[in-house]
């Protein structure tokens, strides 16, 4: 038996990156899966190729994260569609980098509108969907920036912060309906946008690595095995736990 076999899960921000790859991942060990992004572009074709190479069913669903009722409706077409929503992983989030200085409060509102309030929405409502079935658990992507902060990341680890912090209320609050609530903080994980980032400067980069202690980058995949880990029943007792997957970082 897979991992995650007869799981029903929904991921936000699987149209690239991190979230694609605990897309994978949660096919790999068997669970059903919803795909979530603001726009379709590839995921229908790599929905099917995923889908076929493991045997599960991977279903595109595009809604923006951000608007309460088109977040509403696209949970409430997987719930009729499966009857249960037993997982929701939190990744959608948007990163820019400002130093303290150049923050501005419409920068602010971006931020915490995809990074935090999208993930109340989420909680608020899928909480419901999952309580009619006895119950079910959220893993929320926050930071290791979140833990211990970063120079010129004041906006991002602010919202990363209110992640933690919001999961491990959450995990109180909905205790009592058999609903876990974890989070997994990434330290510095080596993507798409990280190459975006940091490719030019290969001396930043060798600074960065020079301070985790196990030597080298993280990777999307070291990301993907701790969320799937959490989403299932063999972290059963396990909620409002935050797990750092930074290779023993201090950034």
């Amino acid at each position: 038996m897979r991992l995650l076999d007869n799981k029903m899960a929904l991921i936000t921000g699987a149209g690239r990156g991190i979230g694609r790859v605990i897309a994978e991942r949660f096919a790999q060990d068997g669970a059903t899966v919803y795909v979530n992004d603001l726009q379709e572009g590839d995921m229908p074709a790599w929905a099917d190729e995923c889908a076929s190479r493991n045997e599960v069913k991977v279903v595109p669903v595009c809604f923006d994260v951000t608007n309460t009722v088109a977040l509403k409706a696209g949970l409430m077409s997987i719930y009729k569609a499966e009857g249960r929503i037993d997982c929701v992983v939190n990744n959608a989030a948007i990163i820019v980098n400002q130093k303290l200085g150049m923050v501005t409060k419409p920068l602010l509102e971006r931020m915490y509108a995809v990074n935090v309030f999208a993930v109340i929405d989420m909680l608020q409502i899928a909480s419901r969907l999952m309580a009619r079935n006895g119950g079910g658990c959220f893993v929320n992507i926050a930071s290791i920036t979140g833990v211990v902060g970063s120079p010129g990341q004041v906006a991002y680890s602010s919202t990363k912060g209110a992640v933690i912090a919001l999961t491990k209320s959450a995990a109180k609050e909905l205790s009592p309906m058999n609903i876990r609530v974890n989070a997994v903080a990434p330290g510095i994980i080596e993507t798409e946008r990280f190459k975006e980032l940091y490719e030019s400067d290969g001396d930043k980069i060798d600074q960065r690595i020079s301070r985790i202690a196990l030597g080298r980058l993280g990777t999307p995949q070291d990301v993907a095995d701790a969320v799937s880990f959490l989403a299932s029943d063999r972290a059963s007792y396990i909620s409002g736990h935050v797990l750092g997957v930074d290779g023993c970082a201090s950034i």
